[in-house]
This record gives C-alpha cells, sequence and structure tokens, in this order.
C-alpha cells in the first residue's frame, strides 16, 4: 500500500510553521532526513512528507519546544537508547510501570533492582499492555520474550510489536515499521505497538 503523503506546501500552510522553521528542524535533526522524499510533479521536483508521521512529529515539537530544548528534542527522537538505570520503586513513582509489572518482569527474567533503558521501554509496553486488558500473563511472557530476543537485532530502527490470536492460541512478532501485514481468516490482532512512539514516550517520563 502507498504511503499517504503531504506536500511541503499543504503542510506548511496546515500547521502554521515558516519555511525556516521546517528546514532548522530538520538541521538539529528533529525531523529524519529521509522523511523528505523528492518526487516529480507538472511543475517540476517538489517535496514531499509521511502525512501521519509529520503531522504528528510537528505536533510535538511546537508543543514541546518552550519547556525542552532543541537539543534535548533531538535525543529525544533520537533511536538511542538513553544512559540510564532505574529501579523498580523509581519506575512505579515515574509512573513507567507498577509494581505488578516490575514484579511479573523480575518473575520472567530475574536479575538485580536496576533496570536499563531498553529493559523500561519492554517493562513500559507490558504497563501499556496489562492495563488495556487485551492480553493475559502468558501472553505477556511471550510478548516479553520476543522483545528480549529480537528487539535488539532492530539497532533502533522503528519497529512494530503484532500479537495475535487465533481459536484461543496467541503468537506474536515484530516487524519493520511501517509495514502491511494480513493475517488468515478468524486471526484477531490482540496488541499492535509502535515501539519508537513508545520509545519517544519513555524518554519524555525520563527527562
Amino acid at each position: 500500500m502507498e504511503e499517504d503523503l503531504i506536500s511541503k506546501k499543504e503542510l506548511l500552510d496546515l500547521t502554521g510553521i515558516s519555511y525556516g522553521q521546517l528546514y532548522r528542524w530538520k538541521r538539529k535533526q528533529l525531523i529524519p532526513e529521509e522523511w523528505f522524499i523528492r518526487k516529480s510533479t507538472f511543475t517540476g521536483q517538489e517535496t514531499f512528507f509521511p502525512r501521519e508521521k509529520m503531522l504528528a512529529r510537528l505536533e510535538k515539537i511546537k508543543h514541546l519546544k518552550d519547556d525542552v530544548s532543541l537539543d534535548e528534542l533531538a535525543g529525544l527522537f533520537s533511536p538511542n537508547p538513553v544512559d540510564v538505570r532505574l529501579t523498580g520503586e523509581e519506575l512505579v513513582t515515574r509512573g513507567i510501570a507498577s509494581a505488578m509489572t516490575v514484579d511479573f518482569f523480575r518473575q520472567q527474567r530475574g536479575g538485580g533492582d536496576a533496570f536499563t533503558f531498553d529493559q523500561l521501554l519492554y517493562l513500559y509496553v507490558l504497563e501499556q499492555l496489562f492495563r488495556s486488558g487485551e492480553i493475559t500473563r502468558d501472553e505477556g511472557a511471550m510478548l516479553l520474550r520476543t522483545l528480549l530476543e529480537h528487539y535488539p537485532r532492530f539497532d533502533g530502527a522503528n519497529c512494530t510489536l503484532i500479537s495475535v490470536r487465533k481459536l484461543g492460541v496467541a503468537t506474536s512478532c515484530l516487524v519493520t515499521a511501517p509495514a502491511d501485514i494480513y493475517f488468515e481468516p478468524d486471526t484477531r490482532i490482540i496488541a499492535r505497538v509502535d515501539l519508537g512512539a513508545c520509545r519517544e514516550e519513555l524518554k519524555l517520563k525520563l527527562c
């Protein structure tokens, strides 16, 4: 399926930002280079952007730029992990995960009391899914195994965690984002999580 694009002119008109702001934010690496898509039109070469991702990113920048420096925003949008270790108590205090989810993680993985950034991300994802009521504890364990084994292979690239269930049996996978996936009949998607968006949300909670 072809991605829905928005022209530069339409983007500037719709959001009210200036040409200069757009390219300043690009230079500051708040907007990925690959989102600037050059295409031939009847008037010549024009620049287009992935509509949904670009509008969401600009809205986030406009919302945060008065409270956070552009350099801090660049770190927020960067795929690189934050060099941080938090205890289970700190996770609960910052609203990243509940004590129940922290205990669940420890039961599955063991280990000490301090969690790395990737582990914080897994805990944050599990917390959202448990709160939604869409997954069981067994399915949570399966999703955690999927994240632990496969997420590091993406090396910071955006990906999506998908869990499906058919006839009471669940399975999960990680796919490169964006991706169109089609399942056989009677298969229900029980979770579809944009890990890039979760990573940004988590970094905001760590600011």
